[in-house]
């Protein structure tokens, strides 16, 4: 057994050098020296290498001068040099073989972006050249894998369940896609969203995933927390790491998504795919567990990026008093109606509160039921049960004035 332990750190650890050894532009900048200028410039612009922007054919062509059919050639005969270099598997030893380690490990399949995020972070790592702009980056990636890899990985834009994914030529995805169309009818049915540790037990439970669970490969060599960070949620990164293939399903099924707080659900749903500004105002109090004042509000849905869409703070309050689940609680803050907070003045509350408790209170009491309604301060309910017309006080606690 320990015999095998080592061995099986030996290998990890090439992995893990193999990995801080890569550097996607600087190989990818060092084939495309092997081509005459006006072909390195054409193949920069349709791919995006310089500034992260793909170019067209007919852009491209007006810069040198040329027909669009005459640069769509060029391009053609310029990746087809690329492929017939001779020292080129050389060239791409060390980028096949992180490829194929992070496909391994997911099953044989990734989402697009989720690939390209996880090269992009190993690769930036080890790059001695600095290229700061990531989607400059993905590019690259994305270059080196359907021009130059294209013989062993293979790149998937729509199947029966996934949409967008890079697999190994060889690998079969069907009972995948049935573990991921049997994941989707449970969510719908259960018509509730999950965080990242309750989809995984749901998919584990499901009859498609035991069926299939001899085929679910759990290596665990490379670490990939460094492409997991989200900026407004943690995932547990030992459970993605040591369910990689099962994530792998959950980011590459097409219907099932994840919002920007870290929940999964159908991406139809409004929680998880936010389409109106009050979409996007209830997911950000909700978020938040607690009320916000309606410019905070504004300012957090800009900061989140839902979509290219900023709204503004007039538009976020009109959206406030109009829709009755949200309730004004404070000056210009504003909460859920779920959370039990309540409309109307202090004096309203306290009465409501009385109302609920079906005898005296005395003043704390009085005050932390109020606060659990209304944002204000103590002072303020101090003030209102000094109302005499409304409120008696009797020893310590308060009651109804005998003539309210």
């Amino acid at each position: 057994m320990d015999n095998i332990s080592i061995l099986d750190q030996i290998i990890s650890d090439q992995k893990v050098a193999e990995i801080n050894n890569m550097d996607a532009v600087r190989i990818i900048d060092g084939l495309l020296t092997e081509l005459a200028d006006r072909e390195q410039d054409v193949l920069r612009r349709r791919y995006g290498l310089d500034h992260g922007k793909k170019e067209t054919l007919e852009s491209i062509g007006q810069e040198h001068g040329l027909t669009r059919e005459r640069i769509r050639q060029i391009e053609t005969s310029s990746i087809k040099k690329l492929q017939e270099l001779k020292n080129l598997d050389e060239h791409l030893n060390v980028l096949r073989k992180v490829i194929s380690q992070l496909l391994e490990e997911h099953g044989g399949f990734m989402e697009r972006e989720y690939l390209k995020d996880a090269l992009v972070g190993f690769s930036m790592d080890g790059a001695e050249i600095e290229i700061n702009n990531k989607d400059v980056h993905k590019n690259y990636i994305n270059f080196l894998i359907t021009k130059l890899l294209h013989r062993e990985f293979e790149n998937i834009d729509n199947s029966k369940q996934f949409s967008g994914i890079y697999k190994f030529k060889h690998q079969e995805i069907e009972h995948f896609e049935e573990i991921a169309s049997e994941l989707m009818e449970e969510i719908k049915k259960l018509k509730k969203i999950h965080k990242t540790n309750e989809v995984l037990d749901l998919l584990k439970n499901l009859d498609s995933f035991n069926n299939h669970s001899d085929k679910i490969d759990t290596k665990n060599n490379i670490d990939i927390i460094k492409i997991l960070k989200a900026d407004l949620f943690n995932e547990n990164p030992d459970l993605i790491n040591n369910n990689k293939t099962l994530y792998s399903i959950l980011r590459a099924t097409d219907r099932i998504k994840q919002n920007k707080f870290g929940y999964w659900g159908y991406n139809k749903w409004k929680n998880i795919t936010p389409k109106t500004i009050n979409d996007k105002i209830y997911l950000v109090l909700k978020n938040k567990k607690k009320p916000m004042h309606f410019e905070e509000i504004a300012n957090n849905i800009n900061e989140v990026k839902f979509d290219k869409k900023n709204a503004n703070p007039a538009t976020v309050h009109n959206e406030l008093i109009l829709d009755k689940k949200y309730v004004l609680v404070g000056r210009g803050l504003y909460g859920l109606k779920d959370w039990g907070y309540k409309e109307g003045s202090v004096i309203d509350v306290i009465v409501e509160v009385l109302n609920d408790a079906t005898k005296p209170l005395n003043r704390d009491q009085i005050i932390e039921k109020v606060l659990n309604k209304r944002v204000v301060k103590k002072a303020t309910i101090i003030l209102a049960l000094m109302n005499k017309n409304k409120f008696e006080k009797i020893g310590d606690k308060y009651t109804f004035h005998e003539n309210y």
